[in-house]
């Protein structure tokens, strides 16, 4: 029975989509109507309507009223099939003996035949296929020449279905304090030997050198605002003469360098930044065959707190990368313990120096390769009376994990020391040493 209704329903879709078009029709190209003509025919509308309803209705019991309609009727198909223009649905509306039309077609298929006009009359777009095209491409081929067999394998028991258990174990949830300091280090011990022989036609003694560093980083990185930078690096060099008849050996590099930086991010790269550094000497400093002391522990001992900002460089692929700090307020502190050497360091009579002006230092690691690498450290103050300025360069190549080769590089310049007839002002430190090195 539902088949019937179907088939109502299609009568009524193709008469609605008839009239939709001439009203579309008359709504472009007619003239303008007024307000009692357009309720007349919205009126006239609404009763033809109700006609066709009253007919579809009438046709619709008619239907139910017949026996066996849903089986028995092959030509159903054609309704739910890809429209296809079949020559008897046309000749049926199109013959001329108007009285014979419909006596040689049952009920059913008249009305199948009336949907499928309305159709092409209404919507040809719709229309995909002909009776001709289907007539061309014959019927369907019953004869199968090798039988289709399938391959199937059986098997004597199968793997039953793990059940899942109603209660499920309880997960152990672990929350772990999240870890905000890194650390890292760097050590090599390197040394150098030179022989020359007595009757060495240029001249020059036999030396030996000996350099070893340790420099260690604990930094903390809330990953939020606050950073804390921490750097501890020391250095100790000796080295042996043959001319110096005084001492055995002597330093040639002495160092204990504290740097601390505390910061508050302001920006993507910028930190409002404390900064304090303290520098001294492990031991003292002789020249050749002269039994004075140059420098000693705490002769001098320099300490720099400053406030000012930070920029993090990162540069050429992330290859360049360290910071520059900048402060317009710095309180520079320096003490000479030996009263001998407070002259020396331009404070004759006192202990303690204290000055306040303004510093900047900049602390950069450039990887050119895997192997080559430059690290460069460049420390100004001035407190608008004196300045001093230290350039430390150091270029390492690493041959392998464990050797490496360094070249150091340190010119200076500090006008609060007595001038030097040659140099003036300026200082320069340079050194070329091989060893071990390890990093992690």
């Amino acid at each position: 029975m539902k088949m019937k209704h179907l088939l109502a329903v299609l009568l009524l879709l193709s008469a609605v989509s008839a009239e939709a078009q001439v009203s579309r029709w008359f709504s472009r190209y007619a003239k303008p109507q007024t307000e009692s003509q357009i309720v007349k025919q919205y009126a006239d509308s609404l009763s033809y309507y109700k006609a066709q309803l009253e007919q579809l209705q009438q046709q619709n019991e008619q239907l139910m009223a017949q026996q066996g309609y849903l089986t028995g009727n092959p030509n159903l198909y054609r309704l739910f099939a890809p429209t296809t223009f079949y020559h008897d649905v046309a000749a049926q509306q199109l013959t001329l003996d108007m009285d014979n039309a419909g006596s040689n077609v049952d009920v059913e298929n008249k009305n199948v035949n009336d949907a499928l006009m309305n159709i092409y009359l209404s919507r040809p777009d719709l229309v995909i296929n002909s009776e001709d095209r289907l007539a061309a491409v014959g019927t369907v081929n019953t004869e199968i020449d090798t039988p289709v067999i399938q391959n199937v394998e059986l098997v004597e028991k199968v793997d039953e279905t793990p059940q899942t258990p109603d209660e499920e174990a309880p997960v152990e949830v672990m929350v772990t304090k999240p870890n905000f300091w890194t650390f890292k280090g760097d050590y090599y011990l390197q040394f150098l030997q030179n022989y020359i022989s007595g009757n060495w036609y240029k001249g020059g003694e036999s030396n030996y050198s000996l350099l070893a560093s340790a420099t260690i980083e604990a930094n903390y990185n809330n990953k939020q605002k606050v950073k804390w930078d921490n750097k501890l690096e020391t250095k100790i060099g000796f080295q042996t003469s043959k001319a110096d008849s005084l001492h055995t050996f002597k330093t040639s590099e002495d160092l204990i360098r504290l740097t601390s930086n505390l910061g508050l991010q302001a920006s993507k790269k910028w930190y409002y930044t404390l900064q304090l550094i303290a520098w001294t000497q492990f031991s003292r400093g002789f020249k050749n065959n002269d039994s004075r002391i140059y420098s000693d522990f705490f002769s001098p001992f320099k300490l720099n707190l400053s406030l000012g900002m930070d920029y993090n460089v990162e540069a050429f692929n992330k290859k360049l990368k360290g910071k520059v700090h900048l402060a317009p307020l710095a309180y520079n502190f320096q003490f000479v313990g030996r009263r001998d050497l407070q002259k020396a360091f331009g404070q004759e009579g006192k202990y303690s120096m204290h000055d306040i002006g303004s510093q900047m230092l900049a602390e950069l690691e450039w990887v050119f390769s895997d192997n080559i690498k430059w690290k460069t450290r460049f420390f100004a103050f001035t407190s608008y009376k004196r300045v001093e300025m230290e350039w430390e360069n150091t270029f390492t190549f690493q041959f392998n994990k464990y050797i490496s080769s360094n070249i150091f590089i340190y010119p200076r310049f500090d006008d609060n020391v007595a001038r030097d007839d040659h140099h003036g002002y300026f200082q320069f430190k340079e050194f070329a040493s091989l060893g071990f090195s390890y990093s992690f």
